[in-house]
C-alpha cells in the first residue's frame, strides 16, 4: 500500500510512521520547509492526568504506551517519564486533589496526594511555599522542537518514506490522490490530511461545516534553570481547565476562590516543563475569538513568572523566548479529535486541541486501524 500524508506536524508524522511500521510506502508533504506550527509550539508534554475519563483517557494512556515504545526505537525524542506534581494550597484546591484521587480512574492515571515534604523529595528544585501535590505519575515529556525531525530520519531510513517540503497541496485529483503547488500528482491508495490549524483552502473546500475552531495560545521559554526540574508542574488553575478534575470540590473552588484577575482574562493555567537543555518551558493563555491579536501581551507573562517564582522559591531564569500559536480544537471538546473521510481515498484527520502532542500516536493508530492498513 502507498499512503500520502498532507502535514509535516507531529499527527501527520505519527500516521506516517503507522504506515511505515505496518510494511507501507509513504509519502509525506508539507508546504513549509518544516513544520511551525502546534506541534512545535508547546509543552511537550504526554499529559495523561487532566483527561476526560473514557475515551479521552483511553487514548492518552495508549499514546503514553506508544510514546514509551517509539521513545525507545527513536532516542533523539528524548522521551521521559518525568511524571507531574500539581501544588496546591489552601482547603479548596487541596479538596480538589483529593477529589482527583477518589476517582475510579485514578490508579490508571497514577494519581497520588503527596505532602509538601514528599513533593520536594520527588522534585527538589520545588522549595517555594505549598502545602501539598497532585502527583501524577503517568505524564512524560518529549522535545517538541526536534521531534519531527528525529522521528523523519527513522523513518527515511526504512526505505519507504519520502519527506517533500515546501509543496502546499491544492487539489484532489482523483481517488486517493492530489496536486500540489508545483504541479505534481501524488497518488496512493489513500490520503490522510493532517493539517493542524490551516482549515482554509483546500480543506474548506473538501469540508466546508468542518466541527472545528482555532485556539490561539501564548507561551515562553527561559535559559537553562542550572538544576533538575525533575518533573512537569501546574498549578490549580489547571484544575479549572482540564476535564479531569471535574467534581463538587472544583465547583465550590470556582465559586469560593477566583483566579487572578489576568489569569481569568486570558483563560490561563501554569504549566511548566525542562527541556533537555535545562530551559523551562512555560505557559499558556487561550483565546477563542477571531480574528486574534497579531502580537503577544506582557501581563499573562508577568503573570506567569510570578506563579512559577513562588513554586521555585527563586527568581526564574532569563526568558529567552516568547511566541503565539494557534491549533484546532473539536468545537465538541469531548471528542479526541474529527475524522473524516472527505474525498473517495481522501481522509481529514484534525481537531485534538491541546490533545495533539499527547495524544497523536494512538490518533494515527485508530486512523491505521479503521482504514485497514
Amino acid at each position: 500500500m502507498r499512503v500520502i500524508v498532507v502535514g509535516g506536524g507531529v499527527v501527520g508524522t505519527m500516521h506516517a510512521w503507522q504506515a511505515v511500521q505496518r510494511g507501507h510506502e509513504v509519502v509525506q508533504i508539507e508546504r513549509e520547509a518544516e513544520a511551525r506550527g502546534a506541534s512545535l509550539r508547546n509543552f511537550g508534554q504526554i499529559w495523561v492526568s487532566g483527561r476526560a475519563g473514557g475515551e479521552e483517557l483511553d487514548t492518552a494512556l495508549r499514546a503514553r504506551e506508544l510514546w514509551e515504545r517509539i521513545g525507545a526505537e527513536v532516542p533523539g525524542l528524548g522521551f521521559r517519564a518525568i511524571g507531574s506534581l500539581t501544588p496546591v494550597r489552601g482547603d479548596r484546591e487541596r479538596a480538589v486533589a483529593e477529589a482527583a484521587v477518589a476517582r475510579p480512574d485514578a490508579a490508571a492515571r497514577g494519581y497520588r496526594l503527596v505532602t509538601a515534604a514528599e513533593a520536594r523529595e520527588i522534585n527538589p528544585a520545588l522549595r517555594g511555599d505549598f502545602e501539598a501535590a497532585l502527583w501524577c505519575e503517568r505524564d512524560a515529556a518529549v522535545e517538541p522542537r526536534t521531534a519531527q525531525l528525529h522521528l523523519r530520519d527513522a523513518l527515511r531510513a526504512c526505505g519507504r518514506y519520502t519527506f517533500l517540503p515546501g509543496r502546499e497541496v491544492r487539489e484532489v485529483t482523483g481517488p486517493g490522490a492530489v496536486r500540489d503547488d508545483h504541479g505534481d500528482v501524488h497518488r496512493g491508495d489513500a490520503v490522510v490530511l493532517a493539517t493542524g490549524a490551516w482549515l482554509s483552502g483546500l480543506v474548506r473546500e473538501l469540508a466546508p461545516d468542518l466541527p472545528v475552531r482555532r485556539v490561539r495560545l501564548q507561551m515562553m521559554q527561559t535559559a537553562p534553570l542550572g538544576e533538575r526540574l525533575t518533573t512537569s508542574v501546574a498549578d490549580a488553575d489547571s484544575f479549572r481547565y482540564y476535564p479531569a478534575y471535574a467534581s463538587p470540590a472544583l465547583d465550590a473552588l470556582n465559586a469560593e476562590q477566583e483566579q487572578a484577575p489576568v489569569a481569568a482574562a486570558h483563560k490561563m493555567q501554569l504549566l511548566m516543563v525542562q527541556r533537555l537543555d535545562g530551559g523551562l518551558t512555560i505557559g499558556d493563555t487561550h483565546e477563542y475569538e477571531h480574528p486574534f491579536a497579531f502580537d503577544t501581551l506582557e501581563d499573562p507573562y508577568e503573570h506567569l513568572t510570578g506563579v512559577v517564582e513562588a513554586f521555585l522559591g527563586r527568581p526564574l531564569p532569563k526568558v529567552r523566548h516568547r511566541w503565539a500559536g494557534v491549533y484546532a480544537q473539536c468545537t465538541d471538546t469531548s471528542r479526541v479529535v474529527h475524522r473524516q473521510q472527505v474525498a473517495d481515498g481522501v481522509w481529514l484527520v484534525t481537531g485534538p486541541g491541546g490533545r495533539g502532542m499527547t495524544c497523536s500516536p494512538a490518533i494515527a493508530e485508530t486512523t491505521a486501524n479503521e482504514l485497514g492498513w
